[in-house]
């Protein structure tokens, strides 16, 4: 193996050409546009994350924080710590740099694909729901550092600063003016409600298979989180390390068949916990038919992915640091 194609422009694809490169892979890039997230909240285990495999311990330091969250999920509001940085994916993206590498034109022994469309199979999705954003002008200065989260009869909401006075406010379920004609939380604290985004997908999902005898996918091409666990830049930072290990492994001449075979059931697994997670929100965020028909549907997702694993062999390798060793010598 000696050249890897990697198509895509996110973190996942930035994350898997810095550590192919610094790994001494020869990596061809093909970027691939698509409309930029608004606002990403790096919680403090994703941005532990970034520095580590960028190697930038002071990553985003001056970027604004969020200390605590407000909730109010099917009861009372709460008030609970929280850490994390807010930036925008242009900003995240001019940060961490791209890369230099050849035109993914010649021939190329393995390709990454952190961006559709990919080489073969099905794009499984878990719940119909959508979500839209808006920028909204904030009527209380202390929202400058929390975000707020509720559910609401027919979805939820998810506001977080976005500057000076400004916020982003995440709708699920429904149009951002009619939850917030639900909202008790949220409401009383925003104004002057901007133009919403297009919709896009808020539901669980997950492409199969994730990977072939020359690529696999990484990223939101692989799997897309529900915004509700605010993990799904920290997955992303996970797959391209996960998959920067598979690829290094198979050029230092490891099973390849053993090696994608543990990239997928990985993700899987990854995928099933998500949906597990989400379930347990969603039985609670409220009693209606549309809270009931996405807990269902996550629900019957978490029982594809149990079958799905229970076909896989159990894992062969472990992470250790950027690489994968067997599990008998990491034992």
């Amino acid at each position: 193996m000696t050249t890897i194609a990697i198509r895509g422009s996110g973190i996942a694809a930035t994350g898997c050409a810095h550590i192919l490169t610094q790994a001494g892979l020869r990596v061809a890039t093909e970027p691939a546009s698509r409309p930029p997230v608004p606002t990403i909240l790096l919680s403090d285990p994703a941005l532990a994350l970034i520095r580590g495999v960028f190697d930038r311990p002071d990553l985003f330091a001056d970027h604004p924080c969020i200390v605590r969250r407000v909730v109010a999920w099917g009861g009372a509001p709460v008030v609970v710590p929280h850490g994390a940085v807010l930036a925008s994916e242009d900003g995240v993206q001019a940060v961490l740099g791209v890369v230099p590498g050849d035109g993914a034109q010649g021939a190329v022994d393995f390709t990454i694909h952190a961006a559709p469309p990919l080489p073969t199979g099905n794009l499984h999705i878990f719940g119909e729901r959508d979500a839209v954003a808006a920028k909204v002008r904030l009527r209380d200065p202390a929202c400058a550092q929390e975000g707020r989260i509720e559910a609401v009869a027919n979805g939820w909401l998810f506001l977080v600063p976005a500057g000076p006075g400004e916020g982003w406010l995440l709708g699920v379920g429904g149009t951002i003016d009619g939850l917030l004609g639900q909202s008790g939380l949220i409401a009383p604290v925003v104004d002057a409600v901007g133009a919403a985004s297009t919709p896009f997908m808020a539901a669980p999902r997950i492409h199969l298979p994730l990977c072939g005898d020359d690529w696999l996918a990484c990223g939101t091409a692989a799997l897309g989180f529900d915004p509700i666990c605010g993990d799904g830049t920290a997955q992303s930072v996970r797959e391209a390390i996960l998959a920067a290990a598979v690829l290094i492994g198979i050029s230092e001449g490891g099973d390849r068949a053993a090696l994608l075979t543990h990239y997928q059931s990985m993700l899987i697994a990854a995928m099933r916990r998500h949906l597990a997670l989400c379930a347990q929100f969603y039985a609670t965020g409220g009693q209606g038919d549309w809270w009931r028909a996405q807990h269902d549907a996550l629900m019957a997702g978490h029982h594809q992915c149990t079958g799905l694993l229970a076909k896989l062999p159990e894992p062969r390798f472990m992470l250790d640091g950027l690489r994968l060793v067997p599990r008998a010598l990491a034992a």
